[in-house]
Protein backbone atom coordinates (compact mmCIF):
# COMPACT_ATOMS: atom_id res chain seq x y z
CA UNK A 1 0.00 0.00 0.00
CA UNK A 2 1.63 3.17 -1.16
CA UNK A 3 -0.50 5.62 0.85
CA UNK A 4 1.34 5.98 4.16
CA UNK A 5 -1.65 7.71 5.72
CA UNK A 6 -3.70 4.52 5.62
CA UNK A 7 -3.49 2.56 8.90
CA UNK A 8 -4.28 -1.13 8.96
CA UNK A 9 -4.08 -4.06 11.35
CA UNK A 10 -3.48 -7.57 10.17
CA UNK A 11 -3.22 -11.09 11.44
CA UNK A 12 -2.13 -14.22 9.69
CA UNK A 13 -2.18 -17.93 10.28
CA UNK A 14 -1.00 -21.01 8.48
CA UNK A 15 -3.25 -24.04 8.01
CA UNK A 16 -2.41 -27.43 6.57
CA UNK A 17 -2.51 -26.07 3.01
CA UNK A 18 -0.07 -23.30 3.90
CA UNK A 19 -2.74 -20.74 3.23
CA UNK A 20 -2.20 -17.23 4.54
CA UNK A 21 -5.16 -15.27 5.83
CA UNK A 22 -4.80 -11.52 6.03
CA UNK A 23 -7.47 -9.21 7.46
CA UNK A 24 -7.20 -5.50 6.66
CA UNK A 25 -9.04 -2.87 8.69
CA UNK A 26 -8.79 0.52 7.02
CA UNK A 27 -9.39 3.81 8.78
CA UNK A 28 -9.83 5.51 5.42
CA UNK A 29 -11.89 4.50 2.44
CA UNK A 30 -9.81 2.45 0.02
CA UNK A 31 -10.20 3.60 -3.61
CA UNK A 32 -7.19 2.04 -5.36
CA UNK A 33 -6.54 -1.66 -5.96
CA UNK A 34 -4.08 -1.23 -8.83
CA UNK A 35 -1.39 -3.95 -8.91
CA UNK A 36 -2.84 -5.42 -5.71
CA UNK A 37 -1.90 -9.04 -6.52
CA UNK A 38 0.66 -8.21 -9.21
CA UNK A 39 3.51 -10.72 -9.35
CA UNK A 40 1.86 -13.28 -7.05
CA UNK A 41 3.16 -15.96 -9.37
CA UNK A 42 2.31 -18.97 -7.15
CA UNK A 43 -1.22 -17.85 -6.27
CA UNK A 44 -3.79 -20.39 -7.53
CA UNK A 45 -7.08 -19.08 -6.11
CA UNK A 46 -8.53 -16.11 -4.23
CA UNK A 47 -11.70 -15.86 -2.15
CA UNK A 48 -13.34 -12.46 -2.61
CA UNK A 49 -16.47 -13.12 -0.55
CA UNK A 50 -15.62 -10.37 1.97
CA UNK A 51 -14.30 -7.86 -0.56
CA UNK A 52 -16.14 -4.56 -0.89
CA UNK A 53 -15.18 -2.75 -4.07
CA UNK A 54 -17.92 -0.11 -4.15
CA UNK A 55 -15.47 2.77 -3.83
CA UNK A 56 -12.67 1.42 -5.98
CA UNK A 57 -11.78 3.54 -9.01
CA UNK A 58 -8.57 1.85 -10.16
CA UNK A 59 -8.01 -1.86 -10.89
CA UNK A 60 -5.04 -1.43 -13.23
CA UNK A 61 -2.75 -4.48 -13.18
CA UNK A 62 -4.72 -5.97 -10.29
CA UNK A 63 -3.92 -9.60 -11.23
CA UNK A 64 -0.94 -8.90 -13.51
CA UNK A 65 1.55 -11.78 -13.72
CA UNK A 66 -0.55 -14.13 -11.58
CA UNK A 67 0.68 -16.92 -13.82
CA UNK A 68 -0.61 -19.80 -11.66
CA UNK A 69 -4.12 -18.43 -11.11
CA UNK A 70 -6.48 -21.03 -12.57
CA UNK A 71 -9.87 -19.58 -11.63
CA UNK A 72 -11.41 -16.30 -10.51
CA UNK A 73 -14.88 -15.70 -9.12
CA UNK A 74 -15.45 -11.96 -9.48
CA UNK A 75 -19.25 -12.05 -9.20
CA UNK A 76 -19.13 -10.08 -5.94
CA UNK A 77 -17.20 -7.19 -7.51
CA UNK A 78 -18.91 -3.82 -7.75
CA UNK A 79 -17.07 -1.97 -10.51
CA UNK A 80 -19.45 0.99 -10.86
CA UNK A 81 -16.74 3.52 -10.05
CA UNK A 82 -13.76 1.88 -11.72
CA UNK A 83 -12.17 3.97 -14.49
CA UNK A 84 -8.99 2.00 -15.24
CA UNK A 85 -8.84 -1.74 -16.03
CA UNK A 86 -5.67 -1.72 -18.14
CA UNK A 87 -3.37 -4.71 -17.55
CA UNK A 88 -5.97 -6.10 -15.13
CA UNK A 89 -5.50 -9.77 -16.14
CA UNK A 90 -2.23 -9.26 -18.02
CA UNK A 91 -0.20 -12.49 -18.24
CA UNK A 92 -2.71 -14.59 -16.29
CA UNK A 93 -1.54 -17.43 -18.49
CA UNK A 94 -3.23 -20.28 -16.56
CA UNK A 95 -6.78 -18.86 -16.58
CA UNK A 96 -9.07 -20.94 -18.79
CA UNK A 97 -12.31 -19.00 -18.42
CA UNK A 98 -13.54 -15.63 -17.17
CA UNK A 99 -17.08 -14.53 -16.37
CA UNK A 100 -17.29 -10.76 -16.25
CA UNK A 101 -21.05 -10.59 -16.77
CA UNK A 102 -21.47 -8.79 -13.43
CA UNK A 103 -19.02 -6.03 -14.37
CA UNK A 104 -20.33 -2.50 -14.89
CA UNK A 105 -17.65 -0.80 -16.97
CA UNK A 106 -19.52 2.35 -17.95
CA UNK A 107 -16.84 4.59 -16.38
CA UNK A 108 -13.78 2.73 -17.63
CA UNK A 109 -11.60 4.71 -20.05
CA UNK A 110 -8.59 2.38 -20.43
CA UNK A 111 -8.74 -1.33 -21.32
CA UNK A 112 -5.32 -1.63 -22.94
CA UNK A 113 -3.58 -4.96 -22.26
CA UNK A 114 -6.57 -6.02 -20.16
CA UNK A 115 -6.36 -9.71 -21.22
CA UNK A 116 -2.90 -9.56 -22.76
CA UNK A 117 -1.19 -12.97 -22.86
CA UNK A 118 -4.05 -14.87 -21.23
CA UNK A 119 -2.77 -17.71 -23.37
CA UNK A 120 -4.94 -20.47 -21.83
CA UNK A 121 -8.18 -18.49 -21.87
CA UNK A 122 -10.76 -20.42 -23.93
CA UNK A 123 -13.93 -18.53 -23.05
CA UNK A 124 -14.84 -15.11 -21.73
CA UNK A 125 -18.27 -13.76 -20.87
CA UNK A 126 -18.61 -10.08 -21.72
CA UNK A 127 -22.34 -9.46 -21.38
CA UNK A 128 -24.32 -6.30 -22.08
CA UNK A 129 -23.16 -4.86 -18.75
CA UNK A 130 -19.65 -4.70 -20.18
CA UNK A 131 -20.04 -1.13 -21.37
CA UNK A 132 -17.14 0.30 -23.39
CA UNK A 133 -18.72 3.60 -24.42
CA UNK A 134 -16.09 5.66 -22.57
CA UNK A 135 -13.05 3.56 -23.41
CA UNK A 136 -10.46 5.39 -25.51
CA UNK A 137 -7.72 2.77 -25.81
CA UNK A 138 -8.02 -0.97 -26.56
CA UNK A 139 -4.43 -1.56 -27.63
CA UNK A 140 -3.30 -5.16 -26.91
CA UNK A 141 -6.66 -5.89 -25.30
CA UNK A 142 -6.81 -9.57 -26.37
CA UNK A 143 -3.19 -9.81 -27.50
CA UNK A 144 -1.88 -13.41 -27.38
CA UNK A 145 -5.19 -14.91 -26.24
CA UNK A 146 -4.15 -17.80 -28.42
CA UNK A 147 -6.62 -20.35 -26.95
CA UNK A 148 -9.69 -18.12 -27.26
CA UNK A 149 -12.16 -19.88 -29.54
CA UNK A 150 -15.21 -17.59 -29.34
CA UNK A 151 -15.83 -14.05 -28.23
CA UNK A 152 -19.05 -12.05 -28.29
CA UNK A 153 -18.31 -8.35 -28.72
CA UNK A 154 -21.83 -7.31 -29.69
CA UNK A 155 -22.14 -5.11 -26.59
CA UNK A 156 -19.00 -3.13 -27.45
CA UNK A 157 -19.39 0.59 -28.08
CA UNK A 158 -16.17 1.91 -29.53
CA UNK A 159 -16.98 5.43 -30.69
CA UNK A 160 -14.31 6.98 -28.42
CA UNK A 161 -11.54 4.46 -29.03
CA UNK A 162 -8.46 5.89 -30.75
CA UNK A 163 -6.10 2.91 -30.62
CA UNK A 164 -6.90 -0.68 -31.63
CA UNK A 165 -3.37 -1.79 -32.52
CA UNK A 166 -2.55 -5.40 -31.57
CA UNK A 167 -6.11 -5.79 -30.30
CA UNK A 168 -6.50 -9.40 -31.53
CA UNK A 169 -2.84 -10.06 -32.28
CA UNK A 170 -2.06 -13.80 -32.12
CA UNK A 171 -5.63 -14.86 -31.34
CA UNK A 172 -4.73 -17.94 -33.31
CA UNK A 173 -7.76 -20.07 -32.34
CA UNK A 174 -10.46 -17.59 -33.35
CA UNK A 175 -12.31 -18.75 -36.48
CA UNK A 176 -14.76 -15.90 -36.80
CA UNK A 177 -15.14 -12.34 -35.55
CA UNK A 178 -18.29 -10.24 -35.70
CA UNK A 179 -17.34 -6.59 -35.30
CA UNK A 180 -20.51 -5.07 -36.72
CA UNK A 181 -21.11 -3.16 -33.49
CA UNK A 182 -17.73 -1.42 -33.81
CA UNK A 183 -17.66 2.30 -34.49
CA UNK A 184 -14.10 3.15 -35.48
CA UNK A 185 -14.55 6.79 -36.46
CA UNK A 186 -11.86 7.99 -34.02
CA UNK A 187 -9.35 5.17 -34.38
CA UNK A 188 -5.96 6.27 -35.71
CA UNK A 189 -3.95 3.06 -35.29
CA UNK A 190 -5.00 -0.41 -36.53
CA UNK A 191 -1.51 -1.85 -36.95
CA UNK A 192 -1.13 -5.56 -36.09
CA UNK A 193 -4.85 -5.64 -35.24
CA UNK A 194 -5.44 -9.17 -36.63
CA UNK A 195 -1.80 -10.21 -36.98
CA UNK A 196 -1.35 -14.01 -36.80
CA UNK A 197 -5.05 -14.75 -36.42
CA UNK A 198 -4.13 -17.95 -38.20
CA UNK A 199 -7.52 -19.72 -37.84
CA UNK A 200 -9.65 -16.71 -38.76
CA UNK A 201 -11.87 -17.60 -41.72
CA UNK A 202 -14.58 -14.92 -41.63
CA UNK A 203 -14.53 -11.32 -40.53
CA UNK A 204 -17.11 -8.61 -41.19
CA UNK A 205 -15.57 -5.13 -41.25
CA UNK A 206 -18.40 -3.40 -43.08
CA UNK A 207 -19.06 -1.05 -40.15
CA UNK A 208 -15.45 0.21 -40.03
CA UNK A 209 -14.81 3.90 -40.58
CA UNK A 210 -11.09 4.28 -41.22
CA UNK A 211 -10.93 7.94 -42.19
CA UNK A 212 -8.62 8.86 -39.27
CA UNK A 213 -6.43 5.77 -39.42
CA UNK A 214 -2.79 6.49 -40.24
CA UNK A 215 -1.27 3.07 -39.60
CA UNK A 216 -2.49 -0.23 -41.09
CA UNK A 217 0.86 -2.00 -41.15
CA UNK A 218 0.74 -5.77 -40.55
CA UNK A 219 -3.01 -5.50 -40.01
CA UNK A 220 -3.87 -8.91 -41.55
CA UNK A 221 -0.34 -10.30 -41.56
CA UNK A 222 -0.26 -14.12 -41.60
CA UNK A 223 -3.99 -14.76 -41.65
CA UNK A 224 -3.66 -17.87 -43.85
CA UNK A 225 -7.28 -19.05 -43.47
CA UNK A 226 -9.02 -15.97 -44.89
CA UNK A 227 -10.19 -16.53 -48.48
CA UNK A 228 -11.89 -13.19 -49.10
CA UNK A 229 -11.80 -9.73 -47.59
CA UNK A 230 -14.29 -6.96 -48.25
CA UNK A 231 -12.64 -3.69 -47.28
CA UNK A 232 -14.89 -1.61 -49.52
CA UNK A 233 -15.77 0.62 -46.57
CA UNK A 234 -12.13 1.48 -45.90
CA UNK A 235 -11.05 5.05 -46.52
CA UNK A 236 -7.26 5.22 -46.56
CA UNK A 237 -6.74 8.91 -47.32
CA UNK A 238 -4.70 9.44 -44.15
CA UNK A 239 -2.87 6.13 -44.02
CA UNK A 240 0.93 6.43 -44.08
CA UNK A 241 1.98 2.82 -43.53
CA UNK A 242 0.57 -0.33 -45.18
CA UNK A 243 3.68 -2.47 -44.98
CA UNK A 244 3.01 -6.20 -44.51
CA UNK A 245 -0.73 -5.46 -44.46
CA UNK A 246 -1.73 -8.72 -46.22
CA UNK A 247 1.59 -10.52 -45.93
CA UNK A 248 1.19 -14.30 -45.69
CA UNK A 249 -2.54 -14.34 -46.48
CA UNK A 250 -1.82 -17.40 -48.59
CA UNK A 251 -5.48 -18.45 -49.06
CA UNK A 252 -6.75 -15.00 -50.01
CA UNK A 253 -8.48 -15.17 -53.39
CA UNK A 254 -10.68 -12.06 -53.46
CA UNK A 255 -9.89 -8.63 -52.03
CA UNK A 256 -12.16 -5.59 -52.29
CA UNK A 257 -10.24 -2.38 -51.63
CA UNK A 258 -12.35 -0.19 -53.89
CA UNK A 259 -11.92 2.98 -51.79
CA UNK A 260 -8.20 2.62 -51.20
CA UNK A 261 -6.20 5.78 -51.78
CA UNK A 262 -2.47 5.14 -51.71
CA UNK A 263 -1.30 8.64 -52.63
CA UNK A 264 -0.16 9.53 -49.09
CA UNK A 265 1.36 6.20 -48.17
CA UNK A 266 5.11 6.19 -47.60
CA UNK A 267 5.54 2.48 -46.82
CA UNK A 268 3.94 -0.37 -48.77
CA UNK A 269 6.76 -2.87 -48.34
CA UNK A 270 5.74 -6.53 -48.68
CA UNK A 271 2.04 -5.62 -48.68
CA UNK A 272 1.01 -8.68 -50.77
CA UNK A 273 4.01 -10.96 -50.24
CA UNK A 274 3.16 -14.66 -49.95
CA UNK A 275 -0.42 -14.07 -51.11
CA UNK A 276 0.03 -17.01 -53.46
CA UNK A 277 -3.60 -17.28 -54.68
CA UNK A 278 -4.26 -13.58 -55.11
CA UNK A 279 -4.16 -12.65 -58.80
CA UNK A 280 -4.20 -9.17 -60.27
CA UNK A 281 -7.79 -9.64 -61.46
CA UNK A 282 -8.88 -10.65 -57.93
CA UNK A 283 -8.18 -7.24 -56.41
CA UNK A 284 -11.05 -4.80 -56.75
CA UNK A 285 -9.97 -1.16 -56.95
CA UNK A 286 -12.35 1.64 -57.88
CA UNK A 287 -14.98 -1.04 -58.50
CA UNK A 288 -12.75 -2.69 -61.07
CA UNK A 289 -10.62 -5.79 -60.82
CA UNK A 290 -7.02 -4.74 -61.11
CA UNK A 291 -3.71 -4.60 -59.30
CA UNK A 292 -2.16 -1.70 -57.40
Amino acid sequence: IKDKKIDFNYKYKFNDSKEIRVIFKFKKILTNMSYMFCGCSSLKSINFSLFKTNNINNMKGMFKNCISLKSLDLSSFNTNNVNNMSYMFNNCSALKSLDLSSFNTSNVYDMSNMFNNCSSLKSINLSSSFNTSNVYVMRNMFNYCCSLENIDLSSFKTRNVNNMSYMFNNCSSLKTLNLQSFNTRNVNDMSFMFNFCSSLENIDLSSFNTYKVNNMSTMFNNCPSIKSLDLSSFNTNNVKDMSYMFYGCCSLQLLNISLFNTSNINNMNYIFDNCFLLQKDSIIINNKRDNI
